[in-house]
């Protein structure tokens, strides 16, 4: 048995012992015949491959356009003048940028740091300074490549994003806040993370290596030094960082670029499929058990998947060698290939296991325009023709709200980006040229097909 006091004054000793030991010893540089684990060289290696990207440009600036000013009888007996051309707003911005061709001088980015931008500087490591040029954007999967003229750079290697997985030790290499060349530590969350843009093509790495405003564009590397992915988003409440970081793969990157550098553009594949994720209920109807795929719920007459013999009905369980889970990595998959590629497919029909070879076609990007031009109550939104073949529309034609601007007409009249307008004044519309002819008069009843629901906005 042992006695408590004594078992005090014996821990008392110890304790005693052990801080004599502490006191009088430095930290070890090693653990025998092992150094403490630094990621210094790694560092000191792969960071001037990191570049500060700071853009200065300008932006329209939509005011409220009184429609009274349209009447020509109006301006000259309130003695009014024209509206001006609307005015512009100078910006600046700074982000990251990662080489990764130093002959050449490319370095690759996002889109959305360099967007809008007249003039982009470049500042290395080392403190030299560039003008740069840009190669080419993609907004749809945020990548962009620009190019600057100088020696002496440093490039990264990418890595296989194939081969991340969750836990994985990552370092993010930035230019947060504009501070300056900053690096941070964590590992891979997660993967395959999506739905932060509804529009855009997402296959993000999620981490909690801290990233900030400033970061995006920069290096996302393993403890190689190999560039695993290419920083782009934070989910944030207060405008800092709070764990949940997100970066581009470097196998999605890399399909980007080549095609950027090759065409100053991607021009993605088509399928020509409308398609739903396949639910636990919608594998009972099909009478399986357990099966993940992309179900076709229409194909687009003449398209690759017709001509490949895939009909509705179908469930696409693999493209090439990649296992499809979704519609959203369906999407992923065929957006990544270029036009003519081939494509093997399989798919489930009446329960089993087919296969079939499609040639992409082309996906035709919509023109643009601004509502305003078709009436002043919309003023504020982009529209373009809803694309039947979008899967994320659900094989509807009509007109597409690309986007709205905050604060303007459209957003206080509750119009959202991603409504297809697909009627105006009860009659229908397919297109905004359509849209154009049938809104004629002051006041507008829009029909909208906002996700599964149908919503009616008066503008006047």
């Amino acid at each position: 048995m042992i006695h408590p006091h004594r078992l005090v004054r014996g821990s008392w000793a110890v304790i005693a012992l052990l801080a004599a030991a502490t006191a009088s010893a430095a930290l070890p540089t090693q653990v025998g015949d092992q150094e403490l684990p630094t990621l210094a060289p790694m560092i000191e290696r792969t960071a001037p491959a990191v570049v500060n990207i700071a853009t200065s440009g300008s932006v329209e600036v939509q005011s409220y356009r009184n429609p009274f000013m349209d009447d020509p009888f109006f301006r000259r007996f309130f003695e009014m003048e024209p509206e001006q051309q609307p005015r512009r707003r100078q910006t600046q911005s700074a982000g990251s940028g990662v080489v990764f061709d130093a002959e050449n001088g490319y370095i690759v980015t996002n889109a959305h740091v360099i967007a809008n931008a007249e003039e982009i500087t470049v500042t290395l490591q080392d403190d030299r300074t560039f003008s740069a040029e840009i190669i080419g954007a993609d907004p749809a999967s945020d990548i962009a490549v620009i190019k600057v003229d100088a020696d002496r750079l440093t490039e990264i290697s990418l890595a296989d994003s194939e081969r991340a997985r969750v836990g994985d030790f990552v370092v993010a290499i930035g230019n947060p806040f504009g501070l300056g060349h900053t690096v941070t530590s964590g590992i891979i969350s997660a993967l395959g993370r999506t739905g932060l843009n509804r529009d855009a093509y997402e296959d993000f790495i999620q981490t909690d290596a801290s990233i900030n405003p400033g970061n995006s564009g920069g290096a996302l590397v393993n403890l190689r030094g190999e560039l695993v992915g290419v920083n782009s988003a934070i989910l944030t409440r207060g405008g800092g960082n709070i764990g949940i970081g997100f970066a581009i793969p470097s196998n999605m990157v890399k399909a980007v670029m080549d095609q950027l550098l090759e065409f100053g553009e991607v021009r993605r594949g088509l399928l020509g499929v409308n398609i739903y994720t396949v639910t636990p209920d919608i594998a009972e109807a099909y009478g399986v058990d357990e099966i993940q795929g992309a179900l076709v719920s229409q194909v687009v007459p003449g398209s690759a998947a017709d001509e490949a013999g895939i009909e509705a009905g179908d469930i696409i369980t693999r493209v090439n060698d990649e296992t499809i889970k979704s519609a959203t990595e369906l999407r992923n998959a065929i957006g990544l290939l270029r036009v003519d590629e081939k494509v093997r497919i399989e798919y489930v029909r009446d329960g089993k296991s087919r296969s079939t070879t499609a040639t992409l076609g082309m996906q035709v990007a919509a023109e643009q325009v601004a509502a305003a031009d078709i009436h002043p109550g919309l003023q504020g939104a982009e529209l373009a023709d809803a694309d039947p073949a979008d899967p994320e529309r659900g094989g509807m034609s009509g007109v597409l709200v690309v986007s709205v601007e905050p604060g303007s007409p459209a957003q206080q009249r509750q119009l959202r980006g991603g409504d297809v307008i697909v009627a105006v004044n009860r009659r229908r519309v397919a297109s905004v040229a359509e849209f154009r002819e049938v809104a004629s008069s002051d006041a507008l009843l829009l029909s909208i097909r906002r996700g599964n629901a149908t919503l009616l906005l008066p503008i006047r």
